[in-house]
């Protein structure tokens, strides 16, 4: 890197009021200018915060500019930092702003957290934006939660005439050692055990969504993770989502957006209520895994929700508690409730979207999840 390029980059980084008083002096080019002003628009502030009705336009100039002049990843810091910085929520509820912004995760959720107040004529906007997130999320999580269920899936059911793509080499081979033949230093595969296909459901799976406002990206994650998983033949899926009420969106799962669309983000938590309704939906119990997302604050009986959460792992439901199912990092929790379900042996952990499929085929497979926690 020369000089004058190591010159340019400081003053990008400063801003122009540092710059000139550390002396930097700097002759921008055009596309530099602009960028330095959309920077600054966000980071200094000055000429974005004044009334929301005066700014409009600036604001959506500005979108256009940091979608020219800055990558997809970097878009989405700074929409969210102007979000949360300059305080423009109530920008998101115009048509034209959202037809500008970039999808993403905190955009999403933001917008979701709004639902309520979205006008009638904003409302179209925000499902495009919302339907372009899950869209992008789908192409990236479908093939590996897929891919990481069915396998755990069909390794669950053996059978002893398997066809050649079917066969289950590990357990055919120490199955068969004891018919090593030394001078041919090979096996005799006498008895072949293969991967079983089966058409029915063959396991059951809750996914019991805590919907308070802190939960957003997960709320957005799981409904992905419910559609695909809902699609699966051999999974029987629902999906719940709860605040202070119950609202089972089983029906729903063939689109996410609808489920996003039908969330009430922001209210109260009742887990104990939850998992009550839960529990009358389980009708296997040693073929069933419950997913509870939630950060564990619970506004109604802690004692009841601890005493049906220990009922549901009694009845052999393998009951797992995700505290976050987002990329964020370490969530914030009520360490007294994890404290006590993880006394219970119920896994209590956060996850990310990328590891969850691996979750899913481990719990699926009836693995030991404290293992698998370790080793991810």
């Amino acid at each position: 890197m020369n000089e004058s390029e190591r010159l340019r980059r400081w003053r990008l980084l400063l801003g122009s009021e540092p710059a000139a008083e550390a002396g930097l002096v700097v002759e921008l080019s055009t596309d530099d200018s602009r960028m330095d002003s959309t920077l600054e628009n966000l980071y200094d502030g000055s000429s974005m915060r004044g009334g929301l009705g005066g700014s409009k336009p600036n604001v959506s100039r500005w979108l256009g500019d940091i979608r020219r002049y800055f990558p997809t990843e970097v878009v989405q810091v700074m929409q969210k930092d102007a979000i949360e910085r300059l305080d423009l929520k109530q920008l998101l509820l115009e048509p034209e702003f959202l037809q500008q912004a970039e999808p993403d995760i905190h955009l999403v959720s933001t917008l979701l957290s709004l639902n309520r107040m979205i006008p009638e004529k904003t409302r179209e906007s925000a499902r495009t934006v919302v339907r372009k997130l899950v869209d992008q999320l789908l192409r990236k999580l479908e093939q590996p939660t897929r891919q990481a269920v069915q396998g755990a899936l069909s390794r669950s059911i053996r059978n002893r005439r398997p066809r050649l793509t079917e066969i289950d080499w590990n357990r055919t081979i120490r199955e068969n050692l004891k018919n090593y033949l030394p001078e041919h230093r090979t096996i005799v595969p006498e008895t072949l055990i293969g991967y079983g296909r089966r058409r029915s459901s063959l396991r059951d799976l809750i996914l019991c969504i805590d919907q308070s406002g802190s939960m957003a990206a997960s709320v957005v994650y799981s409904s992905i993770f419910g559609a695909v998983m809902a699609s699966m033949p051999a999974l029987s899926t629902r999906f719940v989502l709860f605040d202070t009420a119950v609202v089972d969106l089983t029906d729903e799962l063939n689109d996410p957006v609808d489920i996003l669309f039908g969330s009430q983000l922001g209210g109260g938590t009742d887990i104990h209520k939850a998992l009550v309704y839960c529990e009358t939906r389980i009708t296997r119990p040693t073929d069933t895994v419950m997913v509870l997302v939630s950060d564990l604050c619970e506004g109604g009986s802690v004692a009841g929700m601890l005493k049906t959460a220990a009922h549901i792992k009694e009845s052999g439901v393998q009951l797992i508690c995700l505290l976050a199912l987002s990329d964020e990092g370490k969530p914030w929790y009520d360490r007294s409730n994890a404290a006590s379900f993880a006394a219970m042996d119920i896994p209590v952990f956060a996850c990310t979207p990328n590891r969850f499929p691996d979750l899913m085929a481990a719990a699926l497979a009836k693995k030991d999840l404290r293992l698998w926690v370790w080793l991810a």
